[in-house]
């Protein structure tokens, strides 16, 4: 079977406080990262950057983290995907989804979610057991204790088949994650365990823990 992986690193990084996919971790950028995880599984690897940040004659040399094809992302998480998905060929039967800001996700991890799709399902993500106590809240005040049984925070790379995947992009939904757009149409969606290590970069604190883990 043919894999593809789009890692999606378009984000402006307003909360980091400058595009965080090009922030250095242990001497190697978050992209760089995510790519090289990547290829783990990879038969080619779309890489979806801000316009201007390798997709142009206006590129900074040394971001694209050697990806086969990079190209510009849109004004949402979903129209990013879709620019990475227009890229990927149509003899792709695999196509798995990964956040750039997701750099210590383990080659491994990226097998598994490959091996649930060949093995029959239609996508397949990774999850960790909720260990916190969760609120629903309102104003302020707690309105709600949410029972954490059978809940799992969900992580990156997702692997989805990849008919699955363009039918569910055709059409135009958002959603946080891709395996929300499947869901809607029915699809299995399977869970496989996730890393604690493959932390999600959002703020220059979760750099550091990167860094602290990357080193460890």
């Amino acid at each position: 079977m043919s894999v593809w992986v789009v890692v999606v690193a378009a984000g402006s990084g307003d909360r980091f406080g400058a595009p965080k996919q090009f922030a250095q971790l242990g001497g190697r950028t978050m992209v760089q990262w995510a790519v090289e995880a990547s290829r783990a599984v990879a038969d080619g690897v779309v890489l979806v950057l801000p316009a201007g940040d390798g997709t142009d004659d206006g590129a900074r040399p040394g971001l694209t983290g050697g990806a086969d094809v990079v190209v510009a992302g849109g004004d949402s998480r979903a129209a990013s995907v879709r620019a990475g998905l227009a890229a990927v060929p149509d003899s792709a039967d695999v196509i798995v989804v990964h956040d750039g800001a997701r750099p210590l996700a383990s080659p491994a991890l990226f097998r598994a979610v490959v091996e649930a799709v060949t093995g029959g399902a239609d996508a397949a993500i990774p999850g960790i057991a909720v260990a916190d106590t969760l609120k629903r809240v309102e104003d302020d005040a707690v309105t709600d204790t949410v029972a954490r049984t059978g809940l799992v925070a969900v992580q990156t790379p997702q692997a989805f088949r990849a008919d699955v995947l363009r039918r569910a992009h055709a059409t135009k939904s958002d959603a946080t994650d891709d395996a929300g757009l499947v869901e809607s149409m029915g699809a299995t969606v399977r869970v496989v365990p996730g890393d604690p290590r493959n932390i999600k970069v959002t703020t220059v604190a979760d750099l550091e823990v990167a860094q602290a883990l990357a080193t460890s």
